[in-house]
């Protein structure tokens, strides 16, 4: 197995190999090959409680806070966890076909405009205690509002007819 890079953290050692699978081996020795990270706040606190996790689902190493990880591994688990979720940010409303569900909604998003199919009110979920809203759309796609009071007016006004 060649790698094309090492990283040593406090107790474990990570690689990704030449065919792009990470390599975990831990402070015993064991070595870990396709291990994935995952969020266990994927939302409220990302950086916070990181699991790696094994081809078959065990945990093999936990990490507390990625701010403590050498900043190599922290590249690596970062370009691992970019790969594996998939969740655009709106920044806008920019129409709803309609006020009462379902409706078709065009946003512009972190990725580029989109539109999505708003099945019900109930697919709009608050999250964490602050201003954050899930939509989830008919395909189950999530779209994450950070803030909706920081949005503009007429993005607002169309989110309270729904809320």
């Amino acid at each position: 197995m060649s790698a094309l890079y090492t990283v040593t953290a406090s107790r474990f050692a990570l690689e990704r190999t030449a065919f792009g699978k990470l390599v975990l081996t831990n402070a015993a020795g064991d070595r870990f090959e396709g291990v994935v990270p995952v969020r266990a706040f994927p939302i409220q606190s990302p950086d916070d409680g990181i699991s790696l996790v094994s081809m078959d689902g065990k945990e093999v190493a936990w990490v507390d806070q990625l701010a403590d990880v050498p900043q190599p591994a922290q590249e690596l688990i970062r370009a691992e966890l970019a790969t594996r979720e998939f969740m655009p940010v709106v920044e806008r409303i920019v129409a709803v076909t309609s006020y009462s569900t379902p409706s078709t909604w065009t946003v512009e998003t972190n990725r580029g405009q989109t539109e999505f199919v708003l099945r019900g009110d109930e697919d709009i979920r608050r999250i964490g205690k602050g201003n954050a809203l899930l939509i989830a759309d008919a395909h189950g796609i999530q779209y994450l509002v950070r803030d909706q009071f920081a949005m503009d007016s007429h993005s607002k006004k169309i989110l309270d007819r729904f809320l």
